[in-house]
């Protein structure tokens, strides 16, 4: 087990840091105190390391545009309807950066630098990111300490837990962002298998919003309780996925693990995500079009996103997400590879 710290920038009396994470198998993990974020997953390959998550070109991209390529998306992942949070006379405006609505926490989390702590046990290997997230950042009452730590063991887990605390009753809902592609970079994961252990899914309306409850996915193209191809998915003709142009939807989890499972038959590679989460939001991509920017070896398609969070509320008084001060949050995703 191994870790080493690499300084790639420094900026505003901060250092900019990449942390590379490496088990006894041979796997590695980069990450960066730049939003906390998972930049890189390699995995031995006959022809050497091969990065299975969507990724920019060099550390120093993720800062010059945001991305949410495997960055720690707080407060609040998702949108939120009029960024309105009324619970009894108490209202809340957050700032709408997504046309008529709030989303993944106006400027987040994933756009902070943290501190940072490494790590090294007999079977783990570790990083631990901190921020400080004032009161009224963002239109977000309550000072929060918000701590995210990566731990990669023996067995090809990789474990990301969120931890925080609030001084003023806050909403949080936090998650990664990452995008997997296990059949390396410059594919498309419509090759690819997905199973979910979910028997509702929520519909979204135009403004990617749920707006009539959860239905059973039986019957219907979000239904991946057998695990099916994503491309006979994505190109089905099921109105939602067209006009989501791919998935873009909460899907209630049943408890059951693994939560997810997606596998390269082409690889022959399987992930398999468990979380304590009570939701996965599921995104392929879909915006994703090779335009110009840090972005731009990036097309649609190109990776597929499980967002371990709260689904989205329909509801303003956002009550499942409503922090109490000095009432810890824990959130637990692990990510375990097979190759």
């Amino acid at each position: 087990m191994d870790i080493m710290v690499t300084k790639y920038d420094h900026q505003a009396g901060k250092d900019y840091c990449e942390l590379t994470l490496t088990n006894d198998c041979g796997m590695q993990v980069k990450l960066l105190n730049y939003g906390a974020t998972l930049e890189k997953v390699l995995l031995p390959s006959e022809s050497g390391l091969e990065n299975v998550i969507l990724s920019l070109p060099t550390p120093a991209d993720y800062a010059k545009e945001r991305n949410f390529l495997g960055g720690t998306v707080g407060r609040i992942v998702g949108r939120v309807r009029g960024g309105h949070w009324q619970l009894g006379d108490h209202l809340v405006q957050l700032p709408l950066n997504d046309g008529r609505n709030h989303a993944h926490g106006g400027k987040g989390t994933d756009t902070q630098v943290f501190s940072f702590q490494p790590a090294i046990t007999e079977r783990t290997v570790q990083a631990t990111f901190t921020l400080v997230d004032p009161d009224g950042a963002n239109g977000y009452p309550g000072n929060l300490k918000l701590q995210v730590t990566y731990t990669l063991d023996n067995q090809n887990q990789l474990t990301y837990q969120i931890w925080a605390l609030t001084d003023r009753m806050t909403i949080f809902n936090p998650t990664n962002h990452v995008y997997f592609n296990l059949d390396g970079p410059n594919t498309t994961v419509e090759a690819q298998h997905l199973k979910l252990s979910s028997d509702y899914y929520l519909p979204l309306d135009a403004e990617s919003l749920p707006y009539r409850g959860r239905v059973s996915v039986a019957g219907t193209v979000f239904d991946f309780r057998r695990g099916k191809s994503l491309g006979r998915v994505l190109r089905s003709h099921d109105p939602e996925i067209i006009a989501e142009r791919g998935l873009n939807h909460p899907f209630m989890l049943t408890g059951r693990d693994p939560a997810v499972t997606l596998t390269s038959p082409l690889k022959n590679r399987v992930m398999q995500l468990r979380t304590t989460a009570p939701a996965v939001v599921v995104y392929t991509a879909n915006h994703f079009a090779h335009t110009p920017g840090v972005t731009a070896q990036i097309g649609q398609y190109g990776g597929i996103a499980f967002e371990a969070q709260v689904a989205p509320q329909e509801s303003p008084d956002l009550t499942p997400l409503i922090l109490m001060p000095q009432e810890p949050f824990v959130r637990q995703t692990s990510w375990h590879f097979d190759f």
